[in-house]
């Protein structure tokens, strides 16, 4: 299904796509805000095998006792299993091991690169179009991104062995981005998170056991906050939101909302955590935000035919 108005969408369903939309960027750059406060306290595999766990417990003992009808065959299961791995385990293992040394709002910043490599490989494997328009887009994206993490580093702000670790966490979700459309899982999208979170959280668990402490971890309301956001906000609804737009959207479109991450994250990291925001970081936002309405810009008809 397109973003295009012009096809036969519901119109019910289309006008909550904006919703769904403004949902889940505000959830998804709120968790980098989370996370930083969460590895603060914690160490990061630990903190990240019990959300996962705990998110994938919670589902399915939900979905057993509504009994839902999962619909999924043990290919399918199979599927979202791997899925966790790219999406939650190596993705965020990665990100929030980078967090420990850079920014909340850096940490978003180089993840809102997704479109730009998703958009690529999009087009290699699942013969979605690239225009000019939307390669012209992506360009004034990355660029957006990259000036600013120039600028970040050029003042010291933030480690450059923290960034490496966020980089890959990168290429983990975009990964994880054409898998999903590329095997294109059926059934419950709930129940599948559900197994994506407590396979995360099962192939995590061995090496927060081998290379965490839980001594490490200082107990606080903040951590235990953060916490609760991470579980139900993040991993349980994100995530859903996150494949639902994936399904609706087709993969460039959807993973172009990752460029709104850099002013909320930076915005969410300003107002909670006290980060500084300068102004050549703001300046870097206008090309992310032109970039934005290019890429996701239903097309001409006259350019829908070229590609």
């Amino acid at each position: 299904m397109s973003l295009a108005p012009s096809l036969s969408v519901p119109a019910s369903r289309f006008n909550l796509l904006p919703l769904t939309i403004g949902v889940f960027c505000l959830l998804w750059s709120f968790a980098f805000i989370a996370g930083k406060i969460g590895v603060t306290d914690c160490p990061p595999l630990i903190l990240l095998t019990a959300r996962f766990s705990l998110a994938g417990i919670l589902i399915l003992a939900i979905s057993a006792f509504r009994r839902d009808a999962s619909q999924l065959t043990w290919r399918d299961a199979l599927v979202f299993a791997i899925l966790g791995i790219a999406n939650n385990a190596l993705y965020l293992g990665l990100g929030y091991t980078g967090l420990k040394s850079v920014s909340a709002g850096l940490g978003g910043l180089i993840v809102s690169a997704n479109p730009v490599f998703t958009a690529v490989l999009a087009a290699i494997f699942l013969g979605e179009a690239l225009t000019w328009r939307k390669v012209f887009g992506l360009l004034l994206g990355i660029s957006g991104v990259g000036f600013i993490v120039w600028h970040r580093m050029s003042v010291g702000t933030d480690s450059l062995h923290g960034i490496l670790f966020t980089l890959a966490s990168l290429a983990s979700i975009v990964t994880g981005t054409i898998l999903f459309k590329l095997l294109a899982p059926k059934g419950s999208l709930w129940i599948g998170n559900g197994i994506q979170n407590l396979a995360a959280g099962i192939v995590l668990l061995p090496f927060a056991l081998a290379f965490a402490d839980v001594n490490d971890i200082v107990p606080s309301a903040r951590l235990f906050g953060a916490f609760a956001f991470l579980v139900l906000g993040g991993s349980i609804l994100a995530y859903l939101l996150w494949f639902h737009l994936l399904k609706v959207c087709g993969a460039t479109a959807a993973s172009s909302y990752h460029f709104l991450m850099p002013p909320l994250a930076m915005l969410f990291a300003w107002m909670v955590l006290g980060e500084h925001v300068a102004l050549k970081d703001l300046l870097g936002i206008v090309p992310v935000a032109l970039g934005i309405y290019l890429v996701t810009r239903a097309p001409a008809l006259n350019e829908g035919s070229q590609s």
